[in-house]
């Protein structure tokens, strides 16, 4: 799983849009039990950048199966609130979570 989730992880660079970010976020993704399948994502307003493992403290945790990641990154899937209610996926700051889906038009 730590290739795909690094494979679709990459392909989000050319995806980036600098002008939705204000300010440096960090991200930090978990999307599996591996060590591989956790990544720390930070956005500013002219880059992003993705590291494997937790890095620094991060403004935003999300935490997913990398197959459901996959699946929103390729537009079939597209969550909503059951999903966060049944713990589906989890995260500490939906706005921030938000505004990552809308830096890489998600």
């Amino acid at each position: 799983m730590s290739n795909s989730v690094q494979t679709t992880l990459e392909s989000l660079r050319a995806r980036y849009k600098p002008s939705v970010i204000d300010r440096e976020i960090i991200y930090y993704l978990s999307l599996g039990d591996g060590p591989a399948d956790k990544w720390t994502v930070v956005l500013t307003p002219t880059a992003c950048s993705m590291t494997s493992g937790r890095v620094r403290d991060a403004h935003c945790v999300l935490k997913m199966r990398a197959d459901l990641f996959t699946r929103m990154l390729d537009g079939s899937f597209k969550p909503g609130a059951i999903d966060f209610m049944t713990g589906k996926i989890k995260t500490n700051d939906l706005n921030l979570l938000l505004r990552l889906r809308e830096a890489f038009g998600m």
